[in-house]
């Protein structure tokens, strides 16, 4: 069964889809089922994809890579969503932005904290 906030992507489209509940694992678009993008969250190409979580005054900054991921017309990070107990953010970006996103959050000591990025050739990745 497909679990609540997984990702999945059209392979003929590029559609993306973000699960906002638990459902069946037949997602279908095209025609097709869709792939679940696995969440992946160790580094070993020459780019760097896992997000970088800093506390700074009045919220986050998440930004993809030790070193900044390339931001080209045909690769780039799409999206980066930070969850801070529980709170969803999520900012979109083109491939002409940074890759980094600030996200206002007003938790003084939050338990956890996570980010989720997605880069459009090598899927999904997550950092705490």
């Amino acid at each position: 069964m497909a679990k609540k906030y997984e990702v999945y992507k059209c392979e003929d489209c590029a559609c993306i889809v973000m699960l906002m509940d638990a459902g069946s694992e037949d997602l279908l678009c095209c025609g097709k089922n869709m792939i679940h993008m696995p969440e992946q969250t160790a580094d070993s190409s020459k780019e760097k994809h896992v997000p970088i979580i800093k506390k700074i005054d009045g919220g986050f900054e998440v930004k993809v890579g030790s070193i900044p991921h390339p931001m080209l017309e045909n690769h780039w990070i799409q999206w980066i969503e930070l969850v801070v107990d529980g709170q969803r953010m999520l900012r979109e970006l083109g491939s002409s932005d940074e890759p980094k996103a600030y996200f206002s959050c007003s938790i003084e000591n939050p338990k956890k904290v996570a980010a989720r990025e997605y880069c459009n050739i090598h899927g999904l990745w997550r950092g705490e």
